[in-house]
């Protein structure tokens, strides 16, 4: 099939097949090794199962590639075509049916050993402009206790760690037990949704659980829930792109006609038509692997704050507040915000060599998380006390070398986030449009133009980083983190469940319920206030 280089670059389609493996079984790691040992007796099956047939269908592709730390290889850029993309990430599959898709499970973060001939990456929304992408894939059949926690850490440490001295403002130095209290249940709910994936094979992703657990209505409403989370993350990345550029240009102006764009706003726009080439592109293999420094982006940000304040002029000058109730639900909002991962664990869980080793993985996750939230949280509440802003990266002297590292670090990590964080979305709305249109490129297009537009549009009339993380963080995060797991582990577990479990499930849900609803209307009743003035 011959195509132009231009649709191959914004459309790809599997064309190879992969290996089918038995899984061994899984070593008992207490209470529920009888899920896990249940599940990998039960690989094979004849029959093609709702779940992967269900909307929406792009789940687990688009979200292997929004949680994937590929490794690079040294020939991804194939021939003399932008096309021709070869890596090393691979589509995470687990007792999947014939008719479906392949059992074989591959890691997120490939091991580049393992990385011994070609494989063709699944596109599951095949499109007339589609064109035959080879791929260096992984042919690691399992995922190292080190490779999953980078996945998991890369998942978890995103721009929430801008905005914790910023939560330690609104809620006092008290409040930072929050941040550890929300730790540990997430790590729970973290546990629940490995049980859940583990109680039937067909299940494979956070849709699927909610589908198991509810029914269809379940498995709509919690993907409606991820994908809401990840479209106001994408809006989340332009408010940040415009307030840290225009910190850095504050001058910055744009006159059209009898339009005039301050800094602020002309940033906001620049920063959405950068990113819209990327945003079209259906292969974004070679975003993977740039946003893969995430983990490296962000500690490297944290070091610059330590460097400031510790060796370089700023010091520590603030003693704090103790405990601010006012607006103490704004800070639980972006605490919560912190740990919203749960969308990728099924993902990292189903990589693994030893799935008996993802509690460790988990433990290890946030306990690196949230040590690194802290130590941001403290030092920089320390350093600017009341004066604290959204991002902590707005605080920081402009004439210090590792103040410019900081700021341009967060400025230059979303450009590479941002398509792969808003794909799933339209990968998902794709999928709705009827079998004529679907395979159209110019409806794609349209559909993530639009998509892009929308998300500059919302943080132009919203422009509260701080807020709008805290709304998210209050609303959805809640949802995945603290809601959805317990209860959907009392509804397919509960047979099995003990009395012990029950209690700890009805008290996080009622933990993240009260969050939820205290942080949402303290977020709203905020920004309607700021939006009023």
């Amino acid at each position: 099939m011959n195509h132009s280089s231009s649709d191959q670059s914004l459309y790809l389609e599997s064309d190879g097949e992969d290996e089918r493996k038995n899984l061994s079984e899984e070593e008992d790691d207490g209470a529920f090794s009888d899920y896990s040992d249940t599940h990998n007796h039960n690989q094979h099956h004849s029959k093609p199962n709702s779940y992967s047939t269900a909307w929406p269908k792009s789940y687990r592709q688009s979200i292997d590639l929004y949680g994937s730390l590929p490794s690079p290889s040294p020939g991804f850029l194939g021939n003399s075509s932008l096309s021709r993309f070869e890596s090393s990430f691979s589509s995470l599959t687990r007792r999947h049916t014939p008719e479906s898709l392949p059992a074989v499970r591959k890691p997120l973060l490939v091991d580049e050993e393992a990385a011994k001939r070609k494989r063709s990456s699944h596109s599951l929304l095949p499109s007339k402009a589609s064109s035959r992408v080879s791929h260096e894939m992984g042919i690691s059949n399992d995922s190292s206790f080190g490779q999953a926690v980078l996945n998991g850490v890369n998942v978890l440490c995103g721009v929430g760690i801008l905005s914790t001295p910023y939560a330690v403002k609104e809620g006092g130095w008290l409040g930072l037990l929050i941040l550890f209290a929300f730790g540990v249940l997430c790590f729970y709910t973290g546990l629940l949704l490995r049980y859940c994936l583990d109680s039937h094979p067909d299940l494979q992703t956070y849709p699927d659980i909610g589908h198991a657990a509810f029914g269809t209505t379940g498995r709509i409403l919690v993907s409606v829930i991820l994908y809401l989370e990840l479209y106001a993350m994408s809006v989340e990345y332009i408010i940040l792109e415009s307030d840290n550029l225009s910190s850095l240009f504050p001058n910055a102006a744009l006159s059209i006609g009898g339009f005039h764009l301050d800094a602020p706003h002309l940033f906001a726009l620049l920063t959405t038509i950068a990113v819209l080439p990327t945003v079209w592109l259906r292969d974004l293999s070679i975003l993977s692997y740039i946003s893969a420094g995430g983990v490296i982006a962000s500690v490297l940000v944290v070091l610059c704050l330590f460097w400031v304040g510790l060796i370089d002029e700023v010091g520590i000058h603030s003693k704090g507040t103790p405990l601010n109730l006012a607006t103490l639900p704004v800070s639980v909002g972006l605490y919560g915000y912190c740990y919203s991962g749960h969308g990728v664990f099924p993902n990292i869980y189903t990589s693994m060599a030893k799935p008996s080793q993802f509690p460790a993985v988990l433990v290890t996750c946030f306990g690196i998380c949230t040590l690194m939230y802290a130590g941001v949280a403290v030092m920089g509440y320390s350093m600017f006390g009341e004066s604290t802003e959204s991002q902590f990266t707005l605080n920081l002297p402009q004439d210090l070398v590792a103040s410019k590292i900081a700021l341009w670090t967060t400025v230059v990590s979303p450009f590479t986030k941002y398509a792969l964080t808003l794909s799933p979305v339209a990968m998902s709305l794709e999928e709705l449009l009827p079998s004529n249109h679907g395979k159209s490129r110019f409806y794609a297009i349209a559909i993530r133009s639009a998509l892009a537009f929308s998300t500059l549009l919302v943080g132009l009339a919203i422009p509260f980083f701080g807020l709008v993380m805290s709304l998210i963080g209050s609303f959805l995060t809640m949802l995945i983190t603290l809601i959805l797991p317990p209860a959907c582990f009392l509804s397919i577990l509960r047979t099995k469940v003990t009395p012990t479990q029950v209690a700890l499930c009805i008290v996080i849900i009622t933990v993240g319920a009260v969050c939820s609803a205290m942080g949402t209307y303290s977020a709203l009743s905020k920004i309607i206030e700021k939006l009023s003035t």
